[in-house]
């Protein structure tokens, strides 16, 4: 007897480009529902054309507080997500650390990290009282092992991996908390750092597809561990 299909909620931050906009099609293509946010207008009114309700994309600066808790409002109104992805991340351009000027890594910080914060505060509440749920933060493989250049990167990478441990230890065991590495793909944000040579790893429609299983077989097992692809 096959297993009955339980279609999930799913909120997925950063979907105008790259990996969270191959994410939000692979779950949409699998059955799930899928909330989505991001800056850019016209990336977010292409995904609501191409992903209409019960699927709900909106135009959002993670780096605004009080937008960031109107979105969360709206998406909760649906219903609690089972399973949240903090993709939402930016990249400087190749320097070295005494190089980047401090509104470049300002900008790091403040999306990369303070607005995983953002999201978790307006999320995590919600999915703790419905004693269940994933949190995903994306991590990187410059959140385990660093490289020149992409000093601010590997901060805000570092940093997640420590913020999603220490989640995890404070959820209950209905819950878990994952930093997880998407490995190396091709995406407009490794290009500002590789150039052409980025074009030699996957592109994020090929990788979403090993990504989206692998994203939705996480549990309570897996919470604090640094999981992923390498």
């Amino acid at each position: 007897m096959k297993p009955t299909f339980s279609p999930r909620r799913i909120v997925v931050t950063g979907v105008t480009s790259g990996l969270g906009g191959a994410l939000a099609r692979g779950f949409a293509r699998a059955g799930h529902t899928v909330s989505g946010c991001g800056r850019t207008a016209a990336a977010i009114a292409e995904c609501a054309r191409e992903l209409p309700a019960p699927h709900a994309f909106a135009v959002v600066d993670l780096n605004e507080t009080e937008a960031t808790a109107r979105w969360a409002e709206q998406v909760l109104d649906l219903g609690v997500p089972d399973l949240l992805i903090n993709n939402a991340a930016v990249i400087h351009r190749p320097a070295r650390l005494w190089e980047i000027t401090e509104p470049e890594f300002r900008q790091v910080i403040e999306t990369n990290i303070l607005a995983v914060h953002r999201v978790c505060r307006v999320f995590v509440p919600a999915m703790i009282a419905a004693a269940r749920g994933v949190i995903v933060n994306v991590s990187s493989g410059w959140g385990r092992a660093v490289d020149r250049e992409v000093s601010a990167y590997c901060t805000s990478k570092w940093a997640i991996e420590g913020l999603s441990k220490a989640l995890a230890a404070e959820l209950p065991s209905t819950m878990a908390a994952v930093p997880w590495s998407p490995g190396v793909i091709d995406t407009p944000m490794l290009r500002r750092v590789w150039g052409a040579e980025a074009g030699s790893f996957p592109d994020p429609a090929t990788w979403a597809a090993r990504a989206v299983p692998a994203l939705l077989a996480l549990g309570p097992k897996d919470s604090g561990r640094s999981l992923g692809f390498s």
